[in-house]
């Protein structure tokens, strides 16, 4: 894992999609992070090793596209397909509506902990 320190920083943006909005500053605890994202085969040993049950946790969120009866919850962040050249998604400030019946092969997280961890 590598260690971010901490520190302030401004979140979000008034300058693209509504929904991100209000920027506003943000002050975080050092943390340690995993050097790259979870596999699907380190999920998956995760899930068998502890029994979690993943996709429907949390509230719904209502979709801003009424003809639409697909529940869905947001996502922050970019995606492994968006690149800045073509997609205003890509950037970290970034929300966007994700169907609850969809999986997302396009995304990704890494792990974090306040605590170092030696191994």
């Amino acid at each position: 894992m590598l260690y971010v320190p901490g520190g302030t920083f401004r979140m979000d943006s008034d300058r693209h999609c509504p929904e991100e909005a209000p920027a506003h500053r943000v002050t975080v605890d050092g943390f340690w992070i995993d050097r790259t994202p979870v596999t699907n085969r380190q999920f998956r040993k995760f899930v068998n090793a502890t029994g979690y049950v993943t996709p429907r946790g949390g509230p719904e969120l209502r979709s801003c596209q009424p003809n639409l009866r697909i529940s869905r919850k947001v996502l922050k962040g970019g995606s492994h397909l968006c690149a800045p050249n073509y997609c205003r998604r890509y950037r970290p400030a970034a929300r966007h509506a994700e169907p609850i019946d969809t999986s997302a092969s396009h995304l990704g997280f890494r792990c974090i902990t306040r605590k170092r961890i030696t191994s």
